[in-house]
């Protein structure tokens, strides 16, 4: 064992099995998004979204598809909630969006009362506009882990032994891609299987993701620059201590966290239901690369540093 204190997880001992899990969810996750790819909404793409809902018994998607006008194209219809239908074709003016909407109460709401059918929401973008918000929110996010390096940088600069105060950066960001990509891969499945969508909001809660897990992580690492001033000990004994010392803290707060998420993924609205569920998936793994991803990076980063000195002294 590395660790002779019994009341602490050798957490630090068995990095390379965290490092393990972790890249294999990777893998995964870029695997997916390779081979199936994200399925846009049209808040990137453009287009036009119509949702209704139904006063009665919703009819089959292939009685809504023959209520679509031929001229306004091909309609991709997915049931919503216990009683709506939403409708995504292309970018629509007002008056097709006028027809739509009577020819859908001519067909459906036949010999039925004048509120059988109504429409709940209507959206409309182009594909410029989608285009570029595209770009916009891989900027977001490019931006936002730049700036985290930059302020875990500077944050920790009085800290820059055994360990440079860059590198605590790099294993804060590290670990945010981890928190990222095993997401996305979750939604391209979900996407391919489901037909489940991304769209602005699932990139507001891929950042609230970032924040939550750095804000967890950058907690560890205050522990471990506060345990360094003390009598010394080897910087994997600082480490694994440290983590220790915060694991309830960050496992509590996440728990907390969870139970308001899950309850609203279950009783909350149709149009939040992926909102939340990214924010659920972000927390759980930005926990889990919290504690077990981005400290290790740190001890393995010292010994590969100290493995090359080593090297150069022979």
């Amino acid at each position: 064992m590395e660790y002779s204190n019994e009341r602490q997880y050798n957490i630090i001992g068995y990095r390379k099995l965290w490092f393990f899990i972790s890249g294999t969810l990777i893998a995964i996750s870029v695997a997916v998004v390779a081979l199936w790819g994200l399925k846009l909404g049209i808040d990137f793409t453009g287009g036009s979204l119509v949702e209704i809902e139904f006063k009665d018994n919703r009819p089959v998607v292939k009685d809504v598809e023959s209520a679509v006008p031929e001229q306004l194209g091909k309609a991709n219809i997915a049931p919503l909630g216990d009683r709506g239908m939403a409708l995504r074709l292309r970018s629509l003016s007002e008056d097709e969006h006028q027809q739509l909407l009577a020819s859908l109460k001519e067909k459906l709401g036949k010999d039925k009362d004048d509120d059988y059918l109504n429409e709940s929401r209507f959206t409309s973008i182009g594909p410029t506009i989608g285009a570029e918000l595209q770009q916009k929110a891989v900027w977001a996010i490019a931006i936002v882990l730049l700036a985290i390096i930059l302020y875990i940088a500077w944050a920790f600069r009085k800290v820059s032994r055994p360990v440079p105060s860059w590198q605590y950066g790099v294993a804060a960001v590290m670990a945010l891609f981890h928190d990222v990509f095993i997401p996305v891969g979750i939604f391209a499945a979900l996407g391919h299987f489901m037909g489940v969508e991304i769209d602005t909001l699932f990139i507001t809660a891929l950042l609230t993701v970032l924040g939550f897990s750095v804000h967890d992580t950058i907690v560890v690492f205050d522990r471990i620059r506060e345990n360094l001033l003390k009598p010394a000990e080897q910087f994997a004994i600082v480490v694994n201590k440290s983590v220790n010392e915060t694991l309830a803290r960050s496992i509590n707060t996440s728990l907390a966290t969870l139970l308001v998420l899950i309850t609203t993924l279950i009783f909350g609205g149709e149009t939040i239901r992926y909102f939340v569920l990214t924010l659920i998936l972000g927390i759980i793994f930005g926990t889990y690369s919290s504690i077990f991803i981005a400290s290790p990076l740190l001890v393995s980063a010292n010994r590969w540093t100290q493995k090359r000195r080593e090297a150069k002294e022979r």
